[in-house]
């Protein structure tokens, strides 16, 4: 990163963006940032750096426009976000999940896109309803499961997991999970909150083991012979099945990736999104949305895919080599942002469940 200069801020904004830094992992000085438009753009990213740098390097080398990047826990940066306030340097906030986009929406720490561009590449249901963020990048939450234990056949839908054959045999994370909050948050769309109740009961009586870890535990254990289901995002299982150890490529080996509701009138696999909005207070507007806009762009997507194992968000871009393997599917064409919508009950639901 280089060091330049920022726009003046009190010392209690200084003393306030030191503490936020602090608590997002990582101490950036605010004489970090810089605020001239047209020159450079400020991120603040819940992706790590690896899954970010290169492509914002791209986009230095092409535009001329320079970058400066602050990585951090994604919940933890929405509070610096919303604490900073005014006197934040960020103009462009990246963040998972479209649970957590809406949260950053109704924050009031971000703008309105209002991007032709943006609204061209990027399906509708892919973008927040109001225009306050766009996805850059796909992951399904789908169903992985023991090749040696399981027939396909015996697999349906995201329903079907609560039915007896299957007690015992699903791992899946705990509901303190934004991942799982989504799932539930867009079945309760699709089959409403009573069914949904009833749903997230029966998998809890079908848990293997209690509710830990993240997803790549999910699939070991799966793998390992603890469950023979595992509900996990692709990502992971496509890290697993194109790493360099040995152990990671057994474990994908091992599992095979179902895809839930399926075929004529069925919604179609859950997904979700990492995406992107300009932060309200934006000192590099212009920039920002030049960012955006090549992030969306063919050759940014085709990269963001093959490195990040996720699926492009622009229709027509190719998939890795990797999630090819897996086989196509449709996807639910539900607009992501009710899964933001929907949250709170989807937590309640699972708490009243007995998920934990």
């Amino acid at each position: 990163m280089r060091t330049i200069t920022m726009r003046t801020m009190t010392i209690r904004a200084v003393a306030l963006a030191a503490t936020l830094a602090l608590l997002c992992g990582a101490l950036v000085a605010p004489s970090a940032l810089s605020a001239e438009d047209g020159k450079t753009v400020n991120i603040y990213s819940a992706r790590k750096e690896a899954l970010i740098l290169p492509i914002l390097e791209r986009f230095r080398d092409e535009t001329g426009i320079e970058f400066h990047l602050v990585t951090g826990k994604a919940d933890a940066l929405l509070k610096r976000l919303e604490l900073e306030g005014e006197a934040s340097p960020a103009d462009v906030f990246v963040t998972v999940d479209a649970g957590r986009l809406h949260r950053a929406k109704e924050a009031g720490v971000l703008q309105q896109i209002a991007s032709e561009t943006v609204d061209a590449a990027v399906p509708a249901h892919l973008r927040d309803t109001d225009g306050y963020w766009a996805a850059l990048s796909k992951r399904a939450r789908t169903i992985m499961y023991a090749r040696d234990r399981v027939d396909a056949s015996a697999l349906s839908t995201y329903e079907g997991l609560t039915d007896e054959a299957w007690q015992g045999r699903i791992c899946i994370r705990s509901s303190g999970n934004i991942y799982n909050q989504s799932l539930v948050a867009s079945m309760i769309e699709a089959n409403g909150a009573e069914q949904t109740q009833a749903w997230a009961e029966g998998m809890v009586a079908n848990f293997a083991r209690d509710p830990a870890g993240g997803d790549t535990d999910q699939l070991r254990a799966a793998a390992a012979g603890e469950c023979d289901l595992a509900v996990a995002n692709t990502y992971y299982f496509g890290r697993l099945a194109a790493s360099d150890k040995e152990e990671d490529r057994a474990v994908a080996a091992a599992l095979s990736v179902f895809w839930p509701n399926q075929g004529e009138g069925a919604r179609g696999t859950h997904v979700n999104v990492s995406g992107v909005g300009i932060t309200a207070h934006a000192q590099n507007r212009d920039s920002a949305l030049r960012l955006i806009e090549f992030l969306v762009s063919p050759e940014a997507q085709t990269w963001y895919a093959e490195v990040n194992h996720e699926y492009p968000v622009v229709p027509g871009v190719p998939v890795s080599e990797t999630l090819a393997s897996f086989g196509a599917f449709d996807e639910d064409s539900l607009n992501l942002t009710v899964l933001g919508v929907n949250n709170r009950q989807a937590v309640e639901l699972m708490d009243r469940a007995g998920w934990r």
